[in-house]
């Protein structure tokens, strides 16, 4: 009697934990945008801080273009993930901010990122062109209390 009330307990938690994961891990899931790195886009006032639909899907390939948003893992802090938009593919000549050169051809397998609010991000200005740890790509919709937009390719 016990064992049965037990397994139709935990039965949804054994089938849904696994389909859950597999639904995060595949398609992507949402995340908060706290700090100014991204303002106007993205957290504008600062203070509620929007809410932004990150899909691994998008970037299954890693293929990601010019003017999208995507979250990778900080190069300056590995347990940090941030969120910026791709200025630059390889190839590509940037004119830098503050790095090292004024201009710079991204290499290949690289992408150059910044954020909206230039003088308020640590990005490629800070930590160079970036190889490897791209996560996620800024897809679909932005949720902010009052507003709902677009996001997938907004222009900074």
């Amino acid at each position: 009697m016990i064992s049965r009330r037990l397994a139709a307990l935990l039965s949804p938690f054994v089938v849904g934990l696994p389909v859950g994961l597999t639904i995060l891990d595949v398609f992507g899931y949402v995340a908060k945008v706290d700090g100014v790195s991204m303002q106007p886009s993205l957290n504008p006032d600062g203070k509620t801080g929007d809410f932004v639909f990150l899909s691994r899907w998008a970037v299954r390939d890693f293929r990601v273009a010019r003017g999208e948003i995507v979250s990778l893992v900080s190069p300056k802090d590995p347990g940090t993930k941030i969120i910026k938009r791709v200025i630059g593919v390889e190839g590509d000549i940037i004119q830098t901010l503050k790095w090292k050169r004024h201009f710079l051809r991204v290499p290949p397998g690289h992408i150059w990122i910044e954020g909206d609010h230039k003088l308020h991000s640590l990005d490629s200005n800070t930590f160079g062109p970036v190889c490897g740890i791209l996560l996620l790509l800024g897809a679909g919709f932005t949720w902010s209390g009052d507003k709902q937009s677009n996001t997938h390719r907004l222009a900074p």
